[in-house]
């Protein structure tokens, strides 16, 4: 899907109006189908969705009949529900996303089993020639203390010459994909006499950097799952692009939920027995190391971390 197609989609959609008697988040319509940007080529873009913040509250309250209707008891309801981790009633959300981003960022993406995904597929359609390449500030070595983390950013000099290295062979094996198929840059044929390459094949060479489509449906315990990860500042930089994007769109659709989330999922921790013990010795005074306090140099470090 090109993106002008995208956009001629976008314009057909937003021409539409339906009246309904189902929920809508009024915040959420504002935003529907239109494309978020994030990193040099990608996008995220809402194309359905289903429930909002009392739909959670409905859910929690089939056993019991009715129930209330003001904003502060479902508020102080679903905090409830987040704290204690009850997680079904937010299962009776869904949103359905549009997403285009790289495809290693895909790879990382996928392995959260829990979603319905539909790719766009390369053995049908021609991948465009679009390609992440990471900006300046975001080309740094490996964390020496962590095998799958960043360090500092590199050196100006050194990080432009591999950005350069980056682009030459992105752009290198698109003109080889290109010539497999039989095609010149602008996707003409180049010799009716030859037949190009399956594209199931072509697509072989392809670097993970070149940029794929989805559609991807979760439901909203699973999203929220998603981001606790994927938004968390150790998260690789490119995946936590979308995430925080994300974070936006759960803050529109429900703003109860995601402030309950973000107090007790983003901002909150969770300690092991343990650590309830350290805090309750700390809490009468008394002084604890890491040699007496029975966790790992580890575990020390990121208690110590989100106390201090």
């Amino acid at each position: 899907m090109t993106d002008q197609s995208i956009l001629d989609e976008i314009k057909t959609l937003k021409e539409q109006s339906f009246t309904t008697k189902r929920v809508v988040s009024p915040a959420l319509e504002e935003i529907l189908y239109d494309i978020l940007p994030v990193l040099d080529h990608g996008f995220i873009r809402v194309i359905d969705y289903m429930g909002d913040d009392a739909s959670v509250v409905q859910a929690a309250r089939v056993s019991y009949g009715k129930g209330t209707k003001k904003i502060s008891e479902d508020a102080g309801l679903i905090n409830y529900l987040m704290r204690h981790r009850h997680t079904t009633p937010f299962e009776m959300c869904e949103i359905k996303f549009h997403i285009k981003l790289p495809i290693f960022i895909a790879r990382q993406w996928i392995r959260h089993r829990t979603a319905n995904v539909n790719e766009y597929s390369a053995r049908y359609s021609i991948l465009d020639k679009e390609f992440y390449i990471p900006t300046v500030e975001n080309m740094a070595g490996q964390l020496s203390s962590n095998r799958q983390g960043r360090g500092d950013a590199l050196p100006v000099e050194q990080a432009q010459e591999l950005m350069r290295i980056l682009r030459e062979d992105s752009e290198r094996v698109y003109a080889h994909y290109q010539a497999s198929l039989n095609l010149n840059e602008q996707g003409e044929i180049l010799d009716p006499e030859k037949s190009g390459l399956a594209r199931e094949l072509a697509r072989m060479n392809l670097s993970l950097n070149y940029y794929t489509q989805w559609y991807w449906k979760i439901d909203l315990q699973n999203l929220m799952h998603f981001l606790s990860l994927r938004a968390d500042s150790h998260a690789q930089y490119e995946i936590r692009s979308y995430a925080e994007i994300m974070l936006d769109i759960l803050a529109k659709w429900l703003p109860l939920t995601h402030a309950a989330f973000m107090n007790y999922r983003i901002g909150g921790m969770s300690l092991s027995s343990k650590g309830v013990d350290i805090v309750k010795r700390l809490m009468k005074g008394e002084q604890v190391t890491q040699e007496t306090s029975g966790l790992s140099a580890g575990e020390w470090r990121e208690m110590m971390k989100n106390f201090m």
